[in-house]
């Protein structure tokens, strides 16, 4: 899995502990301990899937723009790393049954790992993630 998924709850928890202003990408990044680009990058999915709202200029930045109980951590994944639990396969020699088989078999087993990662990932929304963060408060 990439540090997307993980940047993407970061970006959101932050953005929505604070709903009546905007944050910069600037403050997101410091608070995650990014360079600023890669904290653009994963603000830029969240928006295109309609998970913040952003404004330029003076005063701009970005805003959670949803509740937090309609997103849950599989909602994020799908988006930041699907498929990122597929084994990574060398070409095979095509003449071992090993080799002709493995990816196919991995890939099933692997894609059965993945559903069973988005069952688990529907049971946590993002209000229960900030549940859990100001629990330890």
């Amino acid at each position: 899995m990439n540090s997307d998924f993980t940047l993407a709850i970061h970006s959101l928890i932050f953005l929505a502990l604070q709903p009546d202003r905007m944050a910069t990408s600037d403050a997101i990044s410091e608070s995650a301990c990014v360079h600023p680009v890669r904290i653009r990058k994963v603000l830029s999915l969240l928006k295109k899937y309609g998970f913040i709202k952003s404004k330029e200029g003076v005063g701009g930045g970005f805003k959670f723009a949803l509740d937090l109980i309609e997103v849950n951590l599989w909602d994020i994944y799908k988006i930041t790393s699907e498929g990122s639990l597929q084994p990574k396969c060398p070409e095979s020699n095509e003449h071992c049954i090993v080799g002709a088989n493995i990816q196919r078999v991995l890939f099933s087993i692997f894609l059965g790992g993945e559903e069973h990662l988005g069952e688990y990932l529907k049971k946590y929304t993002l209000k229960e993630v900030v549940d859990l963060i100001n629990e330890k408060q």
